[in-house]
């Protein structure tokens, strides 16, 4: 069961991830119910007093869409020269609605908009490092000049940025909690492999009624 979990005003922060339309029901690459984190994440964001989100910006071309790739479908595995990638569907396309954030966030609460996967030849699932593992979106300097120590993660997808976020967070050495309900996975499975690995890790999960005091 989930303990209470007072919001540290001046060292706690709410990081929400890819809450972008094409990652919604009827989207590029929907997440089922990807829709459902937008309310509880605007109700955290009323608890909160900093706030940053995360932006997938993918150029056209990336190495990351199927489209990309003659004779592949989204879905399968490549090796690219960092390792193994999954091939998606193009999706979050620099400049296009679906790569916006979503209208219904309450989005004057971000201090930093931080945008990832902007380079061609990498993908980006964690608000951290790029898949190459050592490439930095800069967010960990930025958290630790403000002096943020304890990470509140919400957002799309489970098992995959959310939970490449939290793991690299938790490696940084951030407190970090996964906020389940305001969350969602693309598959169940990938959401249950992602668990048992950011408990090995050390993250801690809570429910928004958590935080909210509800």
């Amino acid at each position: 069961m989930s303990d209470a979990m007072p919001v540290r005003p001046e060292t706690d922060l709410l990081l929400v991830v890819d809450v972008q339309p094409d990652f919604m029901p009827g989207g590029a690459l929907p997440v089922p119910e990807g829709d459902a984190v937008v309310p509880v994440v605007n109700r955290l964001l009323g608890r909160f007093a900093h706030a940053v989100a995360t932006q997938d910006w993918h150029p056209a071309d990336h190495a990351s869409f199927a489209s990309q790739h003659p004779g592949r479908r989204p879905f399968e595995s490549v090796t690219l020269p960092y390792g193994e990638q999954v091939l998606w569907p193009d999706h979050c396309v620099q400049g296009t609605p679906g790569a916006e954030l979503h209208a219904g966030l309450d989005a004057r609460r971000f201090e930093l908009v931080l945008r990832k996967g902007f380079r061609a030849a990498i993908d980006s699932y964690s608000a951290f490092r790029e898949n190459d593992r050592r490439t930095s979106t800069g967010l960990h300097g930025y958290l630790r000049e403000r002096g943020f120590r304890r990470l509140f993660v919400a957002g799309l997808a489970r098992g995959y940025c959310t939970d490449f976020t939290a793991e690299d967070a938790a490696e940084l050495g951030y407190e970090v909690v996964l906020v389940e309900d305001a969350c969602r996975g693309i598959t169940a499975e990938a959401t249950e492999a992602g668990t048992r690995r950011l408990r090995e890790r050390g993250v801690r999960f809570a429910r928004s009624g958590d935080i909210l005091g509800g």
